[in-house]
This record gives structure tokens, C-alpha cells and sequence, in this order.
């Protein structure tokens, strides 16, 4: 029968944030803050030139900063209504404002989002946009227009820049996880060292009873040998796993290791992670049996990266549940969150960083596989499947 354990949790259980709403919280800060600065600048221009501030006006200057939590999805379209709406404005409304927030950032995300193609028209026409406002080649309106053209050229010079920061990122990345892939190939085969040592030490020295007993006892030779295949077996199928991950770079001395984790450490990474602050779920389900060492203490680096990364990037207020499958030809495990997670510019939650490649890589060895992605609502999921092993006294 399937078991459930719920790992304390703390506190009251709540609604990840942004659960219903289409927008981050980032997204509805950036347009409270445009709303803000337009109804600043709007009312201060308005009293000076008109004597008195319109009430529509305002409403207008914050329905185009509230378009603002469509830029992600659509900034193409999200800039085509704050250019819209601002054009209103100034039409109605005579004011003498520039760029106003609003536009700035709508255009930055084009930048940032759309190719040369699409965001150097849009720029041309937030230069423009003063001659559709007002009588062509005033003083103001030439003064407005220099104005404006080195507001849009500074802001599409930083979204260029931003871009540019971030391929380097990228590639920094990059080679920082060809490296992880490495270390953890060397991590792997520092904790298989010990079980394979085991069995071959142990092996070497059976064979060695066994010859001295061969004439003399036969029958004690006898047992020797055959308790010698079942370990042989045993390690050859532990070094199949091994010759994956041995390189011929040199390793550094061993290091005393302490007892490797496994299955039976779930409970306590469950009970750290709440201690933690990330109230956290475990369940097990299907019937519980033994697995390999190599194949728990998979699954227990599984889970702890897992966890470690939804502490990171999950958010405030964000809930984590483990869930470990005994399947008939498989031992899965999910790791779930219900978190709002980082947003960043338009730099995501990276999803292949080191800690998950040597997760798959792990996996990997063992024949199964990783799948990590978002959730089809709010949150992340990790979902690693190890097949069975192989029945013992299989050969290669």
C-alpha cells in the first residue's frame, strides 16, 4: 500500500504568489513605478502649461504604464499600446512631455527581446511620434525631437549591452558546466571506488583460499569458488557503471569519505530543507525495497540538488514536495515546487546549470534519465527515472 509522510511544514499552508496572475511581481513593480514617474511629470507639465491637470489624462498615462505587464509575453504589441495611448495623450493634451517611462521601457524590452529588423522601426517611430503631435518644424518640436532621438538611442544602446552581458553569461556558463561535468564524472568514481575495491579485494583473496585448499579440501575449495563468481559477478556489474566516468586524468590523493547517503536519508534532507524554510512534503509510494548503494545514494543527490535549487530560485512562500515511486520495472522519484521563481530582465531560472548536469549525468550511469522543466502552473519539477538492475548473475 502507498505511505505518506509529511515532513512538518511549520507554518499554514498558503497560495504560491502570482499563482493567478499572468505577470511577475517584478513586472507589477516596473509598471506601478512607470505609472508613477508619468503621473509625476504628466501633472507637474499639465498645471504649468494648462493651468489645471485633466482627470482623463492621468487615467490615460496609467492605463498605457499598466500595459507594461504584457512585456514579457508580447513587447511588441506591449509598446504598440503604450505608444498608442501616450499618443492620445499628447494629442488631447498638449503638455510638451518627451519619452515618457512608460515608452522607455516598453522599448527597452523590444530591445532586449526582438531582432535589429523589428526593434530599429520601432525606434524610429518613437522618434518620430513628437511630429504627429504637434506642428512640424517648431522650435519646441525640434528641440523635442533631439531629445527624444537621444533618449531612444540610449536606450536601445542599453538593451544592446544588457544582450551582449548576457551571451557572455551564457558562454561563462557554459564552460563553468563542461568543467562541473568533469569534477562530477571524478566524484562519481571516488564514491563507486570503495564497493568495487570491496568486491575485487575480497575476490583476490578467496581465490587465494581456494588454491591453497584445492588438494587437501576440496570441498572448502568448492564453496570458496563459488561464493568467488557470485562476487564476481556482483562487481562486474558495479564496474560497468565505473568505466563510464574513469578518465585518465590524474586524481588527486583519495580523501577519507564518510558513509555514502541513500534512501533511508530522504526523511532527513526533507526534515533539513523545512528547517531551511522551504516547507517540504515526502511520500512514498508503491512497495518499498532494497536498492543497490549506488542506485540510493543516486537518488539521494537527486533530491538534495533538487531541493537546493528550489530554495534558490523558488521564491518567498514557495512549497516543495518529494515523491519516491516503487514502480514494477522502475524506482522514480519527483521533486515538485509551487514557486513563483526569479525573474531577472529576461534572464530565466537557467535550467541545464551545473548542479543539473551532474544530476543527469548520475542518472545517466545507471540507464535512466532526467526531466526537468516548468510546471503547467506556477513552480518546477525534477523527475528522475532509474530502471531496476539487472537480476543478479546476469553477465555482461
Amino acid at each position: 500500500m502507498p505511505t505518506t509522510q509529511a515532513a512538518p511544514t511549520g507554518k499554514r499552508a498558503r497560495p504560491a504568489l502570482g499563482e493567478a496572475m499572468p505577470w511577475t511581481r517584478n513586472d507589477a513593480l516596473v509598471a506601478v513605478g512607470a505609472a508613477a514617474l508619468d503621473l509625476i511629470g504628466f501633472t507637474l507639465t499639465s498645471q504649468d502649461v494648462q493651468g489645471f491637470v485633466p482627470v482623463a489624462g492621468c487615467l490615460l498615462t496609467t492605463v498605457s504604464a499598466l500595459a507594461l505587464l504584457a512585456r514579457r509575453r508580447a513587447p511588441l504589441l506591449t509598446l504598440a499600446a503604450v505608444l498608442t495611448v501616450t499618443l492620445t495623450v499628447l494629442l488631447s493634451w498638449p503638455v510638451g512631455q518627451g519619452l515618457n517611462a512608460a515608452v522607455v521601457v516598453a522599448l527597452y524590452s523590444v530591445v532586449r527581446a526582438r531582432r535589429v529588423a523589428v526593434f530599429v522601426p520601432a525606434a524610429l517611430v518613437c522618434v518620430a511620434m513628437p511630429l504627429m503631435a504637434g506642428a512640424p518644424w517648431s522650435q519646441s518640436l525640434v528641440l523635442k525631437l533631439v531629445g527624444n532621438c537621444a533618449a531612444v538611442l540610449f536606450v536601445v544602446a542599453a538593451g544592446l549591452v544588457m544582450n551582449r552581458w548576457q551571451q557572455e553569461v551564457e558562454a561563462h556558463r557554459r564552460l563553468l558546466a563542461e568543467r562541473a561535468v568533469a569534477d562530477e564524472r571524478r566524484r562519481i568514481a571516488r564514491e563507486m571506488h570503495d564497493i568495487v575495491a570491496h568486491h575485487v579485494t575480497t575476490m583476490l583473496l578467496m581465490a587465494g583460499g581456494a588454491r591453497a585448499n584445492l588438494d587437501r579440501s576440496p570441498e572448502v575449495a568448492r564453496d570458496a569458488l563459488v561464493t568467488l563468481e557470485g562476487l564476481g559477478r556482483t562487481a562486474l556489474h558495479e564496474m560497468r557503471q565505473l568505466l563510464d566516468v574513469l578518465r585518465a586524468d590524474d586524481e588527486a590523493p583519495e580523501e577519507t569519505t564518510a558513509p555514502q547517503p541513500g534512501i533511508a536519508d530522504l526523511e532527513r534532507i526533507v526534515a533539513e530543507s523545512c528547517a531551511a524554510g522551504l516547507p517540504t512534503e515526502f511520500e512514498v509510494r508503491g512497495e518499498p525495497r532494497p536498492l543497490p548503494t549506488s542506485t540510493g545514494l543516486t537518488v539521494f543527490r537527486v533530491v538534495q540538488e533538487a531541493l537546493t535549487n528550489t530554495r534558490k530560485y523558488a521564491g518567498s512562500g514557495a512549497h516543495a514536495r518529494v515523491v519516491l515511486t516503487y514502480g514494477d520495472h522502475e524506482t522514480r522519484v519527483d521533486v515538485l515546487d509551487d514557486g513563483e521563481g526569479t525573474a531577472d530582465g529576461f534572464v530565466s531560472v537557467p535550467s541545464s546549470g551545473y548542479g543539473l548536469i551532474g544530476m543527469r549525468e548520475r542518472v545517466a550511469l545507471h540507464g535512466g534519465t532526467v526531466e526537468t522543466g516548468r510546471r503547467d502552473g506556477p513552480g518546477y519539477q525534477v523527475t528522475a527515472r532509474l530502471p531496476l538492475p539487472e537480476e543478479e548473475g546476469a553477465l555482461w
